[in-house]
């Protein structure tokens, strides 16, 4: 623990430093890679859209014992039922003794004879619930509704809080980048997009937002004197900024993701099938790729469009003018210069000791 409070404290003097500003082409291009790849995913699977968004009848079943070969029993119930309508029936185990089992839209006379049949196939007790696709229409409108005005609510506190639109662009950039590798992600994996998946991914977007405002907080605090300085760049202010917000962001980012995996343990591998699974996988992706991203993607990214600025400019070459000017001093240095020669006029004063000392009389005085 003493090792790691000393890291921090170098970190946060300067001491030591990681250079995730300067080296931002390389973040990007990560960034770019990993978006790619997600965003092939919305066109190579697509999103498993559940029950709630597409329509359909959900049945539960319960059984003594839930497991893949009894799941595909009571599919092939479903199918022999002679409910065309049903279309192929998706089933999964929900639990150690039940199994949820979804068809299309049907009428309840059908959802009555595909009851039958279940309890027929084994089921002890067979529940259903008719879900319409106006209500998960409704859920997406709401939902895309919520975000657009999460995101203007967004740009128009940092834009007063910092004074920056720079800084409101960078945290677009960096919450589109979460957003993006969290929805593809999700589509890799093949899970239900249920309303708890819409309520995960709003909930990675304040999670982003809340670490990359600890980071530019830090970097406002560093530059707030910044055009009477020559000491250091703005970006080199911005890359301290990191260095100092580094360990507690890391903390945090574990303390927050060791439940959320054990959420995503459990509803996967416990519950199987579950609104709890889809929360924790949304909520790991994205507070994941938000620790990321404000520390490699806002925060370079909010400094490279500050260097745009003409006072930033004016003040950079002032910086780099007073390093030059530092490192060509020894040059022209009079005690520098002192330093050089006296090795040359030393050993000429010492030829002449050396040779009085051979010429000095064997006998006394």
């Amino acid at each position: 623990m003493g090792r790691v409070s000393t890291f921090g404290q170098h970190l946060y003097e300067g001491k030591v430093s990681f250079n995730f500003v300067g080296r931002r082409t390389l973040w990007y291009s990560i960034s770019a890679v990993i978006v790619i790849l997600a965003s092939v995913a919305f066109g190579v699977r697509g999103f498993n859209l559940g029950i709630e968004f597409k329509g359909g009848v959900e049945f539960t079943a319960q059984v003594q014992t839930a497991n893949a070969k009894t799941a595909d029993d009571l599919a092939n119930a479903v199918r022999d039922a002679g409910v065309p309508e049903t279309g192929d029936p998706i089933s999964r185990t929900s639990g150690s003794s039940a199994i949820r089992i979804q068809t299309r839209a049907l009428t309840q006379d059908q959802a009555t004879v595909i009851q039958d049949a279940l309890t027929t196939a084994g089921a002890t007790e067979v529940s259903q619930n008719l879900i319409g696709p106006s209500w998960g229409e409704q859920v997406a409108k709401k939902a895309l509704t919520g975000l657009v005005v999460f995101l203007v609510i967004v740009v128009i506190f940092i834009w007063i809080y910092f004074r920056e639109w720079r800084m409101s662009v960078a945290a677009l950039v960096a919450l589109g980048h979460d957003l993006l590798i969290t929805a593809g992600i999700y589509a890799w994996s093949g899970f239900e997009v249920t309303p708890a998946t819409v309520t995960g991914l709003l909930t990675i977007l304040g999670y982003s937002l809340y670490d990359t405002v600890v980071v530019f907080d830090k970097v406002r605090e560093n530059t707030k004197q910044i055009p009477d300085s020559t000491i250091s760049t703005y970006s080199e202010q911005a890359n301290l900024a990191v260095n100092q917000t580094l360990v507690r962001s890391i903390n945090t980012s574990i303390t927050a993701l060791l439940p959320v995996f054990a959420l995503l343990v459990v509803g996967a591998a416990v519950l199987g099938t579950g609104p709890l699974k889809d929360l924790a996988l949304a909520l790991f992706v994205g507070m994941a790729a938000g620790t990321y991203s404000s520390i490699c993607i806002a925060t370079p990214l909010a400094a490279q469009l500050k260097e745009s600025d003409p006072m930033i400019v004016q003040h950079t070459k002032r910086v780099l003018a007073r390093r030059a000017k530092r490192q060509a001093a020894p040059a022209t240095d009079p005690v520098a210069v002192a330093r050089t020669v006296a090795p040359s006029g030393s050993s000429k004063r010492s030829q002449p000791s050396r040779t009085s000392r051979s010429q000095r009389p064997k006998g006394g005085s």
